[in-house]
Parts: structure tokens; sequence; C-alpha cells
């Protein structure tokens, strides 16, 4: 089998979305631990075991489910077209 389906195949925890829970931020479904939070930490360094002993609440695949949650967002993202006259770069960071 090879990598993209095996990510397919693969069940990550639910990620849900409801303005009754942190606002409405992407959470893990039973949780309030935001996605967000989970991705500042693999920012930071963290290994996914040092995230999994810090919430003990987070579902196993959590830390995956994040990363696919963003690589899903960022695919929608439009970019502007380079215009050498207006040579503007556009900085994610």
């Amino acid at each position: 089998m090879g990598i993209i389906k095996a990510i397919m195949v693969k069940r990550l925890p639910k990620i849900i979305a409801c303005p009754e829970i942190c606002h409405g931020k992407p959470v893990f479904e039973g949780t309030r631990v935001m996605v967000w939070q989970i991705l500042e930490l693999l920012e930071a360094g963290l290994t996914a075991k040092e995230i999994y002993s810090g919430y003990p609440t987070l579902p196993i695949g959590a830390v995956e489910a994040a990363l696919h949650f963003a690589a899903e967002q960022i695919k929608g993202v439009s970019y502007v077209p380079f215009n050498r006259e207006t040579a503007q770069t556009q900085v994610f960071a």
C-alpha cells in the first residue's frame, strides 16, 4: 500500500468547531484542546510523546490529525501572482 493510501486509511481523531466550545476554534472532539495549541507545541520542538504526556485527554493520533488539518487548510489558500512592477512579497510568518 502506498503512503497516500496509508494516510487515507488511517483513522485520526475528529476535529470539530462548535461556537459553544472554545469560541468556535477547532478542537479535538471530546476535549477542549485546540488544534492551534498542538501546532504551536510542535513548532516549539516538542515531540508527540511530550505533547501527549502534557495533555492526557488528547486522543492518540491527535498530533497527526493537527498536522493533517493544517495541511488541508493551507491547500485552500489562494496566492496572488507575482507582479514585477509592484514587486511585493507575501510573508506568512
